[in-house]
């Protein structure tokens, strides 16, 4: 045995367990600080990104020198870190503390894996080697790196939510843009909860235009079948939503998601009964069967606050 070098190894190890102990208390104290908003503590997830973000293809870009600060979450492991690659539990310190102290003794690990995408990094393999150089304040990594293309921005602090919103308004943008959707009808609030909705409205504007070429001669322009589809069908559907106060049924959702999901639910219908059946029933019928019950309160209450203010209006009159 090395009497000289068994001191040393006892030393990084206490010392990789001093380190483990400071980098599990900072998560600790980063989870309380945003337990009222948890998702800004957690460490993305590579496969909800992709998924959001649904890049078209993949390349391989080789070794590099990679920010830590951009490496925001993991292919496998988001849950085991936080939003700032620090531990979330015990089970992870015999790793982790293996990793600090090769660094503590100088010995050269492997490069890490990451995928890019947007700007920032996703740990493929080597999340405890990106824990530790974190936690230690190493400002760079050797990383083999695949990126993935994609139009979008991502930014270090961003939640999966924030990406999803950030998208949602990218793809509203290019609509408005190709289509002059807010020029044609002066309509800017053509909105989405969901990705790919704007796909759907132009393929229903297509749609449209195709009917209306079948009873003209020659093509119609699009500007004059995206007006004709507005107000023809998609702002008469707007109005049964507002009248009945179908929103009220389905929270946290807009009138345009609910055109969407009431022209696809009529379409089952006409197919099943016959294409007589009556949008104003496939709009009662949509909300019956897939509508939140609280909402039924909430148009009781609304409908009894509107018969009292038009009751105090024309008190008011007299």
């Amino acid at each position: 045995m090395n009497l000289e070098k068994a001191p040393l190894d006892i030393a990084f190890h206490v010392q990789a367990a001093e380190d483990f102990n400071r980098a599990r208390t900072k998560a600790i104290l980063s989870q309380i600080q945003h337990f009222m908003h948890l998702d800004k503590d957690n460490l993305l997830s590579f496969n909800d990104v992709k998924e959001i973000l649904k890049p078209r293809n993949e390349v391989y870009r080789g070794m590099q020198v990679v920010p830590v600060n951009l490496i925001v979450g993991s292919e496998g492991r988001y849950r085991d870190f936080n939003k700032y690659f620090l531990p979330r539990s015990e089970h992870l310190r015999n790793r982790w503390e293996r990793v600090d102290q090769a660094r503590l003794k100088d010995i050269t690990l492997p490069p890490i894996q990451l995928y890019e995408i947007g700007g920032v990094y996703f740990v493929r393999d080597g999340n405890h080697r990106v824990s530790v150089a974190r936690s230690q304040g190493v400002e760079s990594i050797d990383a083999e790196v695949t990126s993935l293309s994609t139009e979008i921005t991502i930014t270090p602090s961003q939640t999966v939510d924030e990406l999803r919103e950030r998208l949602i308004a990218y793809e509203k943008a290019i609509f408005y843009e190709k289509t002059q959707f807010g020029v044609l009808t002066g309509d800017e609030d053509l909105d989405f909860t969901v990705a790919g909705r704007y796909d759907v409205i132009y393929n229903h504007i297509l749609v449209h235009k195709y009917y209306l070429n079948q009873r003209v001669v020659g093509e119609i322009p699009f500007a004059d079948a995206l007006v004709s589809w507005y107000n023809n069908v998609y702002d008469p559907i707007i109005q049964i939503i507002r009248d009945a106060w179908i929103q009220m049924y389905f929270p946290g959702h807009t009138a345009s998601d609910l055109y969407v999901w009431i022209v696809k639910h009529w379409d089952f219908l006409k197919q099943k009964y016959g294409v007589s059946y009556s949008l104003s029933k496939a709009a009662r019928d949509f909300t019956m069967t897939y509508g939140k019950s609280q909402g039924r309160f909430f148009r009781f209450l609304a409908v009894l606050l509107d018969g009292l203010w038009h009751f105090l209006d024309r008190r008011s009159k007299k």
